[in-house]
């Protein structure tokens, strides 16, 4: 019988690397953005110049906590929030905005306090513009902070997916050495019926090996 390895052999599970999802696909620009000032004069301004550039505006939200309820229902790909603003700021509106939504903030203000940009950068503020804001302004902020997004979540997204997949390589390790174990068969041959299970039964080669461990675990590694 084979010695017992303490580490997966990649290339004998690279071949089933298909079976992961892949990254979620998020658009190249922006083309809905939520817009919440409570001045209304300001905030229409910023829906004017915003829908001039060819963006669709939700809003404007007066206050945080209905720039939150808006993102909930209408879900937009960006928030354009003003920080000073009643009932929730915009720093609190956009931590619930981006943690529990997935939504990305850039702040127009007209504050530009240090811990400002500090707090912003904890809570999902990808972008910082301050007030009066012009159109090209505008233009820019909201592209440079949507690369921003897109590099945070791509680099969240392949530590998730690299955490998974050694996940179900210790899985798919832990099953191979159980039917070591229980068949008396060297490991390649171990793992070619790990393989087979998956194809006669059209399931992915992780979740045939979950299987194997729970029956292990039911009947105590008798």
């Amino acid at each position: 019988m084979a010695t017992m390895s303490t580490e997966p052999r990649q290339n004998e599970i690279e071949a089933h690397e298909n079976e992961f999802q892949p990254l979620k696909k998020y658009p190249p620009h922006p083309s809905r953005l939520l817009v919440a000032d409570d001045e209304h004069l300001v905030a229409s301004g910023v829906a004017v110049n915003l829908r001039e550039l060819g963006y669709e505006v939700i809003g404007p939200a007066a206050d945080g906590d209905e720039a939150i309820e808006l993102c909930r229902v209408q879900h937009p790909d960006m928030a354009l929030l003003d920080i000073r603003m009643p009932k929730k700021d915009g720093l609190a509106a956009a931590e619930i905005i981006f943690r529990r939504m997935g939504i990305p903030v850039m702040i127009f203000s007209a504050y530009s306090d240090p811990e400002y940009v500090t707090s912003g950068n904890r809570v999902g503020v990808f972008g910082y513009l301050l007030k009066p804001v012009t159109q090209d302004q505008m233009r820019v902020g909201i592209s440079v902070a949507w690369g921003r997004f897109l590099d945070y979540m791509h680099q969240n997204s392949e530590i998730s997916t690299l955490k998974e997949r050694l996940e179900h390589r210790k899985i798919i390790e832990q099953a191979k050495w159980i039917i070591v174990k229980r068949k008396g068969v060297e490991e390649p041959e171990a793992m070619k019926l790990l393989q087979k299970q998956a194809r006669n039964n059209r399931r992915t080669l992780v979740d045939v090996a979950r299987s194997v461990l729970e029956n292990e675990n039911l009947f105590g590694g008798a």
